[in-house]
């Protein structure tokens, strides 16, 4: 005895015809002959549930079927010459179905889709359509690269598995990529089944930290150290950027944490205006001082009686 149609399309017999139209188009989808090329069962299976949606997806259709059951097509309620249609009005006349809707619509799998479900649900006059070319898989990739490739740009290698065989291929990190990004390298992917395009490879990029400079955006951010002279009397001192070593003047009387901006030195991406460099003073002091050392500054600070912490409040 032929499986029940509302069985068929996995719905009850109280569903509403956008609910009947949602679990078509789910398993249509999930059973599409393209998407199984060496799949007899679900190819089977994919034509049982066009019939069932043939029925079911038209009002008057559905009517007699749910009065007489599988017999309805002997009531006058048979399909017509195999046109697909949506569900209408009174009398189950409606537009033509665009199975593009299934898979997207408009995008590059979506093509042709119509003679694909005739070639195996019987269009017209029995005739078997060849069906149009389909997309092959996209690829999934991750890779951690060194925070200095992140900004200056360079290249990666992957080894990619498609089908049976391994290879190694390489891709290049544009220079100023930021953390989570993707890298898309188009036809890489997966051949298409039956000669179609290939799809893609996507490659989610991780950065590692560095051990100086952080990263804001376009900005670059790195703590200096200097000394106590150089913080008390200024001076030149030469600090490393992505972009080559500059020198850098400390003004005098600077204190730790005073921040300096350097224009045009952070990171520079392919498009757009660079971001700048801040260098953050850190005044770093020798492991040890002598007892000459010790009394010197002890004299330095009996010079200065005001304490550095008399604006610190809670």
């Amino acid at each position: 005895m032929p499986e029940d149609l509302y069985k068929t399309l996995g719905v009850p017999r109280t569903s509403t015809a956008e609910e009947i139209q949602k679990a078509y188009r789910k398993l249509a989808q999930k059973y599409h002959p393209d998407l199984n090329p060496d799949d007899k069962k679900a190819h089977e299976r994919f034509k049982e549930i066009q019939n069932a949606y043939d029925v079911l997806g038209d009002t008057e259709k559905r009517t007699k079927y749910d009065q007489f059951g599988h017999g309805f097509e002997q009531m006058g309620g048979g399909p017509q010459g195999g046109a697909w249609r949506r569900p209408g009005g009174a009398g189950g006349a409606g537009e033509e179905f665009d199975f593009s809707d299934i898979f997207g619509g408009g995008g590059e799998a979506s093509g042709g889709f119509s003679d694909i479900f005739r070639q195996f649900t019987g269009g017209a006059g029995g005739r078997r359509a060849r069906s149009a070319p389909v997309r092959g898989s996209d690829l999934h990739h991750e890779v951690t690269v060194p925070f200095r490739t992140a900004v200056e740009g360079g290249e990666v290698l992957l080894s990619v598995r498609r089908g049976n065989s391994v290879e190694t291929i390489s891709a290049q990190i544009p220079a100023g990529i930021e953390d989570g990004k993707k890298i898309r390298l188009r036809g890489q992917g997966e051949p298409g089944p039956g000669g179609g395009p290939a799809g893609d490879i996507l490659i989610n990029v991780h950065i590692e930290p560095h051990r100086c400079f952080v990263r804001n955006g376009k900005n670059l951010e790195v703590k200096v150290p200097i000394t106590l002279e150089e913080a008390a009397l200024g001076g030149k001192i030469d600090v490393p950027t992505p972009h080559g070593t500059i020198t850098l003047t400390v003004p005098p009387n600077s204190s730790s944490g005073k921040r300096l901006r350097i224009r045009g030195q952070g990171v520079k991406p392919r498009s757009g205006e660079p971001g700048d460099l801040y260098a953050e003073l850190q005044i770093k002091m020798p492991p040890q001082l002598d007892e000459q050392a010790q009394e010197m500054i002890r004299e330095l600070g009996k010079l200065y009686a005001d304490s550095p912490r008399k604006d610190l409040t809670w």
